[in-house]
């Protein structure tokens, strides 16, 4: 491993970590980009590096930071939907190995628009 690639995987994962922290994306929205175009991953890479990386609870400490500042969380939801997570990261990651990396790409990138236009356009209203 070289010093640029050391260098890269930092500055990924500080990128990642700081945008997780100040606006709550990190995972798929910014590594899986980033991994494909610097450090030249494959979709299917990309993805399970970002996955691997989740791996270990990394936005614990920013989300303890948001509830010790006065920003309620209901932590028995968050375990609720974190068992979920699991349940269906397991099953997703099932589809996705059989999915053409092409097809992958795209069908990533037509979420990451549906998800930017709701978020621009409809932010008050619910899905």
């Amino acid at each position: 491993m070289t010093i640029e690639i050391i260098f890269l995987l930092l500055l990924l994962g500080l990128i990642a970590g700081l945008l997780s922290g100040s606006v709550g994306v990190g995972g798929g929205v910014i590594m899986v980009p980033l991994a494909i175009w610097f450090l030249g991953y494959t979709q299917h890479q990309a993805q399970g590096m970002s996955l691997a990386v989740l791996a270990v609870p990394v936005t614990f400490i920013a989300a303890y930071t948001y509830h010790k500042n006065g920003h309620e969380l209901d932590w028995r939801y968050a375990l609720i939907i974190a068992g979920a997570f699991v349940v269906g990261g397991y099953f997703g990651s099932k589809i996705a190995i059989n999915i053409n990396q092409q097809l992958l790409k795209k069908i990533f990138g037509v979420i990451l628009m549906i998800v930017a236009i709701k978020m621009i356009f409809f932010s008050s209203a619910k899905l």
